[in-house]
């Protein structure tokens, strides 16, 4: 299985920025697509950026040209920068990767435990 390990949220006042980190970790044969997930209070968990092992990114209207993700393929982590923040920011933030445990069995998901990220106006 894979543990992923999220760090880096916090307060910060609007316009400012900050980094989320997340480390995987575990028994697994590779990891394919990490990407970075948000649920605010009262809504929906929705798709923040997403990056697959060749470094293609996709990221949600909402937060292109600001956030910007990226991964380190050897160490298994991916990092999201977040700048320009708004208000609207604000929610839980959660690391996701897709993994195979095999060569044969590319169907493991992991989601890591959340982190806060709350902008202030």
């Amino acid at each position: 299985q894979v543990q992923l390990v999220e760090s880096g949220g916090g307060l910060v006042q609007a316009g400012g920025s900050l980094r989320l980190s997340c480390a995987a970790a575990g028994e697994f044969y590779n990891i394919g697509t990490m990407g970075w997930y948000r649920q605010a209070p009262g809504k929906q968990r929705e798709m923040v950026a997403l990056i697959n092992r060749g470094g293609s990114e996709t990221y949600a209207d909402a937060v292109k040209d600001r956030f910007t993700i990226s991964r380190h393929n050897a160490r298994n982590t991916v990092d999201l920068l977040m700048n320009a923040l708004k208000p609207e920011d604000t929610a839980v933030y959660y690391c996701n990767a897709n993994f195979a445990r095999s060569m044969w069995d590319t169907s493991g998901r992991a989601w890591g435990q959340g982190t806060q990220v709350t902008v202030s106006s």
